[in-house]
């Protein structure tokens, strides 16, 4: 049971950097992200090219990988959403970032074919072990990434005139509008934020699961049920939310049997939405970032 523990809480580090991203980019701009799990997969691609074709470390590749993710996702925001018109947008992002992750999945699938994948590092099977219980290295350098990562977004959110204008935008657009803001610019920047972090999700991701090229079909609904349980458009409440569904998740899979273990995301799921509908941090007002 403790070791299940101990395992869920590292893990939900890597889920919450990914749902992050996803719930910035609805909190930004009511657009659920369909494409989010296909980018967190083509990070974890691109990190497995840089290692076997130069030798760079899946942790060290991450400034290359995000940089290139942001340009992608600020390239997704301005060729296939922008265009859609305001009143209509959170209804047809669903089709229309459903329709990216196809292609993205197209893209993968031809470059690296649709074999399974994944980063294979020297220290990979590393363990400390402290008090009997084992500590996986990997998903403890994963875990204080994801929390540095965090930790920076909440600072560009909090700390920034971007932050300031993000949070603008999000609580009341138009005043936002007559004050300055640049509506679009910040919904641009905002989606590559949101690829971004999928990119240094995705590095760590290829070092602890194998992936292929349609794995954003599994990952794309466990991430949805995070941001939907911690509350859509909550950054804080994703994070929350990662924690409570890793860690049942590794609970049943250590417990009783890993068989089990995907079906814990819904029925945590369910069961807080039945006592709560908006999610754990979710409001009924614009805005909870």
């Amino acid at each position: 049971m403790v070791q299940g523990v101990i395992l869920g809480v590292l893990t939900a580090g890597v889920y919450a950097l990914m749902a992050s991203g996803q719930t910035l980019i609805f909190g930004i701009m009511r657009v659920v992200n369909m494409a989010q799990g296909a980018m967190v997969i083509l990070g974890a691609y691109l990190s497995y090219q840089l290692f076997t074709s130069f030798g760079v470390d899946p942790f060290l590749a991450i400034p290359a990988t995000t940089a290139v993710m942001f340009t992608v996702g600020v390239a997704v925001q301005l060729i296939f959403l922008r265009p859609l018109h305001q009143d209509d947008r959170t209804q047809l992002s669903v089709l229309v970032t459903f329709a990216v992750a196809l292609l993205l999945e197209g893209v993968m699938s031809v470059l690296w074919s649709t074999s399974d994948r994944s980063i294979n590092t020297g220290y990979v099977n590393a363990s400390w072990t402290v008090l009997g219980y084992q500590i996986s290295l990997v998903r403890l350098w994963a875990f204080l990434l994801s929390l540095v990562a965090l930790g920076l977004l909440h600072v560009l959110l909090r700390r920034t005139r971007f932050g300031r204008a993000v949070r603008a935008s999000v609580q009341n657009p138009e005043s936002a509008r007559l004050l300055g803001v640049d509506a679009d610019r910040i919904a641009a920047i905002g989606f590559g934020l949101g690829a971004a972090t999928a990119a240094a999700a995705g590095s760590v991701y290829g070092l602890l699961y194998p992936f292929n090229s349609g794995s954003h079909y599994d990952l794309i609904s466990q991430l949805l049920s995070i941001v939907v349980l911690g509350g859509l458009g909550s950054i804080g409440g994703a994070v929350v939310g990662s924690l409570v569904i890793s860690v049942s998740t590794a609970v049943v899979a250590s417990a009783f049997s890993p068989i089990w273990a995907p079906m814990t995301f819904f029925v945590v799921l369910l069961s807080v939405l039945l006592i709560r509908p908006r999610g754990l941090f979710g409001t009924a007002a614009r805005g909870a970032l």
